[in-house]
C-alpha cells in the first residue's frame, strides 16, 4: 500500500487541507470545498507558470518575448504587427513595448523594418528564429500539458474544460478592465 503524498512539495507551504482549515479556524464562514478548488487551481496556475518560464529559460527567451512571439503567430502570416498594436495586445506602454522589441531584434527573433508603403509605419516581423522557438516552445509545453492532464481521462476533459470556461467568464464579466494584469494594485 503506497503512502499518500502531500499535497505541497514544498516544506514551508502547508497542504491545501491544512490551509483551509486555518481559514476555517480564523474565519469560521469559509466555504471549505469553494476554498479548497480555489486554492488548488492558484497552486497549479502558479506551479504551471514556473514549468512554462522553465522550459523558455532552456530555449534562450522569457515569457515576456514569448508573449510577443505569440502575438505575431496568432496575428496569423506573415507574422507582422506594427509595435502599438503589439502594445495594444500585450497590455504595455509604448515604451516598455520599445525595449522588448529592441531586445528580440538583438536576439534575432523578430526584426522590425520602415513600411515601405507607408514611412512612418514600422513593422514588427517574427523571424525564422524566433518561430522556431516559439515552436519548440510549444511542443515542449505540449509534453509537459500532457503529463499535467494525464489523470484526467479524455472523457472528463471535456466537462473540465467547459467548468474551467465557465470561471473564466464569470471573472472577466466581473473585472473586465483585469485581463491578469495586477498592475494597478500597488
Amino acid at each position: 500500500m503506497s503512502t499518500p503524498r502531500p499535497a505541497s512539495s514544498d516544506p514551508g507551504e502547508l497542504a491545501i487541507a491544512e490551509q483551509v482549515a486555518a481559514y476555517q479556524r480564523e474565519f469560521p464562514l469559509v466555504d471549505p470545498q469553494v476554498e479548497t478548488i480555489v486554492s488548488t487551481l492558484s497552486r497549479v496556475a502558479r506551479r504551471m507558470s514556473v514549468a512554462y518560464g522553465r522550459q523558455l529559460t532552456v530555449l534562450g527567451i522569457t515569457s515576456a518575448e514569448w508573449e510577443v512571439l505569440k502575438a505575431l503567430v496568432v496575428a496569423g502570416s506573415p507574422y507582422q504587427l506594427g509595435p502599438g498594436e503589439l502594445a495594444k495586445r500585450l497590455g504595455l506602454t509604448p515604451a516598455a513595448m520599445t525595449h522588448r522589441i529592441d531586445r528580440m531584434v538583438a536576439e534575432d527573433l523578430v526584426t522590425r523594418e520602415r513600411d515601405e508603403a507607408n514611412r512612418v509605419r514600422v513593422i514588427i516581423e517574427l523571424t525564422a528564429n524566433g518561430r522556431a522557438k516559439w515552436l519548440e516552445s510549444m511542443r515542449m509545453a505540449a509534453v509537459f500539458e500532457e503529463e499535467l492532464l494525464q489523470d484526467i481521462t479524455p472523457t472528463e476533459r471535456p466537462a473540465l474544460s467547459e467548468q474551467l470556461g465557465r470561471m473564466l467568464r464569470r471573472i472577466e464579466e466581473s473585472q473586465p478592465d483585469a485581463l491578469g494584469r495586477t498592475d494597478d494594485l500597488a
